[in-house]
């Protein structure tokens, strides 16, 4: 991310490594079942084995390159979100156009320290921002609120109606 002059990182990451383990999960069954597949039509364990092995192999390489080219950054000014390494897919609005911050946790998210951050901004439902799986989100939160009230010139004053 490219940043304007005088502008400052608040936040920067990947979703957790955590977050996709399901998908690893789910891999090493396809690569077991597939093993098994490969061991009973070959008549020999052999097969199976390294059937299972690289299946497994590419499950952790296609979700580590999953994790790594996934980057949440949140600036003074901006929200950012990029996807990819060849195709490329960017997310951004101006920090000022956020409205709401929350963050989702189920069970499991909750036991595995992990959560989506959604941002709802102004504007229509195309432009809400999901930092999806991120580690500790009740802490991208509160940095998200410690710079929006810099922003909107507040600086910790309390609002008169």
């Amino acid at each position: 991310m490219d940043l304007q002059s005088g502008e400052k990182v608040i936040y920067e990451g990947h979703p957790s490594w955590r977050a996709i383990l399901g998908f690893y999960l789910k891999g090493a069954l396809v690569g077991a079942a597939a093993g098994v597949l490969a061991a009973l039509i070959n008549e020999g364990a052999g097969l199976g084995v390294v059937t299972f092995v690289v299946v497994l192999a590419i499950t952790i390489l296609a979700g580590f390159i999953r994790r790594v080219a996934t980057v949440y950054t949140i600036t003074d000014r901006r929200l950012n979100i990029k996807i990819g390494i060849v195709s490329r897919k960017v997310q951004e609005t101006r920090l000022q156009r956020v409205q709401n911050v929350n963050y989702n946790q189920g069970v499991y998210e909750r036991l595995m320290q992990i959560g989506d951050v959604e941002f709802t901004t102004a504007g229509t439902d195309e432009s809400n921002f999901v930092f999806a799986g991120v580690a500790q989100p009740e802490q991208v939160v509160q940095q998200v609120e410690q710079a929006t009230p810099i922003l909107s010139g507040l600086q910790g004053e309390a609002e008169t109606t």
